[in-house]
């Protein structure tokens, strides 16, 4: 009665263009039939059947080929977890060692290898212990197969056998699928030494009553305060410096600074010590262990420096240097009454030792330069160049007295030389001069440049230079190994003597007059003969005319070797010869002495009655 819907369903279609049949699945009003409908294997076979019925009977595919292991096994390794054992005979410590290491097995070509991960600084040679290959596993050839292999059993291979204990997921799976049975996985053995040296130190530490805290919260900002010095007088260029010491109460630190002064010549680095806990007894240690290494902690030192290991007037020991207290402030002083009891801060007086003096060595002259010059390089670094008298060089300037000197040698050929010696006033130096002379054999010239010349036993402490006073009319003077005699000088000299007789032996003074005492006498006895002839200035010259003229008469006469003649005669250079030997050597050079005009100036050139002025006379041959 519930049924709606009572029409048949349809039987017959069109499929592509073709008419065909169906049978009926449900009946009248949509119920199912279960008749007139094929099992499920007739579904199937008709399903099989029916790409055959409709088209043709099926090719069979080709049976599958054969696949090579190092195909089918390409990149399938089993790996093993295993350790061994290694004797160290040569420890004290440690008497043998666990080494792990990992088995690898290749199912490609059944060979193997052996590979113990590698450690930092473990101090082995790690890595690959059995390089890759097919492993031997008796003495008849046979080679280790992954059958033999299993969790919790041993094997040897060169003669060293490792336990396995463990494998992974992919070795444990492969095994099982292929029927062998595993044995259970073992715990891994680790090497004890290095299981020792993981483990922290034990440190038994017994609580203190001290409070640290409570030591910061009393002495924050309360600090004593030392002034000490240090002496290192004893080493080379040491000395006595000034430091002061602090001790900060809140945490039991020492400071150590030092005191600069203005223009000390010391680099500002006032801190030589930095705050830290001072050593003052440390534990014995061994006399090999390097103390440059050693790090300063509780366990190294056995007492540290505290408040009551400071006391005015006693030396206390630093990090090797030994500081003398000599004085502290005043809240340090209140400190030590209350704290202490110590009622003595009497301040210790710092006394200067007393500066050893050096003398100072002059090293010998070694005749470089001046004396003066070479002498300022033993007083300074930079030296300076001597002071000089700026007002002697400016009243002396180019006044200079010249002499005229022998050289005195045990060589006959320098006996015959002669010198010119100019003493310079403005600075007491001395130059040497050789006049040239023709066809001595000897080059003339500058013999002694200027410099100063000291006397002979001259030191260099007491230096003795020559000076006019010294340069007499015979004396010998010593320049650098060469003696000198003095034959003559300036007229000059001795007019500068004169003027200047009180800066001035009168020995010297009257060496000079008598040297020149000669020559006055003539100069005045010419001056004075000839106005008394009543001959005047006009009449010479009209008189040198006539001889003149004479002389011309002898052209044989060479005027040259006249005036050689009468220079060479006089020895001493006075110009005055005595007649007789004047008249002879007018003899000998054909000079017509017989004449009336050479006759009468012969008389005007007389001096006396033996004595003859050359130089007027020689006026009548000119050169």
């Amino acid at each position: 009665p519930q049924k709606k819907s009572f029409h048949r369903s349809q039987t017959l279609g069109y499929k592509n263009g073709f008419a065909f049949s169906r049978l009926p699945t449900v009946g009248i009003g949509g119920e199912r039939l279960y008749v007139n409908q094929l099992s499920q294997a007739e579904l199937d076979e008709l399903s099989n059947m029916r790409p055959t019925l409709t088209y043709r009977q099926a090719k069979q595919a080709p049976p599958s080929g054969f696949i090579p292991a190092h195909v089918a096994f390409d990149k399938k390794i089993l790996k093993f977890d295993a350790y061994f054992q290694e004797d160290v005979p040569l420890s004290a410590e440690e008497h043998y060692r666990i080494r792990q290491v990992g088995i690898y097995y290749y199912l490609e070509d059944d060979s193997m290898s052996v590979i113990e991960p590698v450690v930092q600084n473990s101090g082995l040679l790690q890595g690959k212990l059995v390089r890759r290959h097919r492993v031997p596993k008796n003495d008849h050839g046979d080679h280790y197969h992954w059958k033999d292999l299993n969790r919790g059993m041993n094997i040897t291979m060169y003669g060293r056998t490792y336990r396995i204990v463990d494998c992974d997921p992919f070795t444990q799976v492969f095994l099982e699928s292929q029927g062998i049975e595993l044995n259970p996985p073992e715990k891994m053995v680790f090497d004890p030494y290095t299981e020792l040296h993981r483990m922290p130190v034990r440190k038994y530490v017994t609580p203190s009553d001290f409070d640290q805290l409570k030591q910061f919260l009393t002495y924050d900002k309360q600090v004593l305060r030392f002034y000490a010095t240090w002496d290192d007088t004893d080493s080379m260029f040491g000395e006595n410096r000034l430091y002061i010491i602090h001790y900060y109460l809140a945490d039991d630190t020492v400071e150590v600074r030092e005191v600069y002064k203005q223009n000390d010549g010391r680099d500002p680095f006032p801190i030589l010590i930095k705050r830290q806990r001072l050593p003052k007894t440390f534990v014995d240690k061994k006399q090999t262990f390097p103390s440059c290494v050693l790090e300063v902690s509780d366990q190294e030192v056995l007492e540290w420096y505290t408040a009551k290991d400071f006391a005015v007037g006693k030396s206390t020991t630093l990090l090797g240097r030994t500081f003398f207290i000599y004085d502290c402030d005043e809240f340090t002083r209140h400190f030590y009454r209350d704290k202490f009891g110590i009622t003595d801060f009497q301040p210790v007086e710092i006394k200067k030792k007393p500066l050893e003096e050096v003398p100072q060595v002059i090293p010998p002259y070694n005749g470089f330069g001046v004396l003066e010059d070479s002498l300022q390089n033993c007083f300074s670094l930079l030296p300076k160049p001597p002071r000089k008298d700026i007002i002697k060089m400016l009243e002396n300037h180019h006044k200079v007295l010249r002499y005229q000197v022998a050289l005195e040698s045990p060589n006959p050929e320098d006996r015959k030389r002669r010198f010119i010696l100019s003493y310079f006033l403005s600075n007491d130096m001395i130059s040497i001069y050789e006049p040239p002379v023709r066809n001595s054999g000897i080059i003339g010239g500058k013999y002694l440049g200027k410099t100063r010349v000291a006397k002979p036993g001259s030191t260099t402490e007491n230096a003795m230079y020559y000076e006019p006073s010294d340069l007499t009319i015979g004396s010998t003077i010593e320049v650098f190994g060469h003696r000198f005699v003095i034959t003559d000088a300036d007229e000059y000299v001795l007019n500068y003597m004169e003027s200047n007789a009180e800066s001035f032996p009168a020995a010297t003074l009257q060496s000079l007059r008598d040297h020149f005492r000669p020559r006055r006498v003539v100069k005045e006895t010419a001056n004075s003969d000839i106005p008394t002839l009543g001959t005047s200035k006009q009449e010479l010259d009209e008189l040198i005319v006539q001889v003149q003229e004479e002389l011309k008469l002898h052209k044989c006469l060479n005027n040259k070797n006249i005036r050689e003649a009468f220079l060479q005669c006089d020895e001493d250079g006075s110009g005055i010869l005595e007649k007789a030997k004047f008249l002879a050597l007018c003899d000998s050079l054909s000079v017509p002495t017989n004449a009336f005009p050479v006759n009468k100036l012969i008389d005007l050139c007389s001096c006396g009655e033996d004595k003859i002025n050359y130089h007027d006379f020689l006026r009548a041959f000119p050169s």
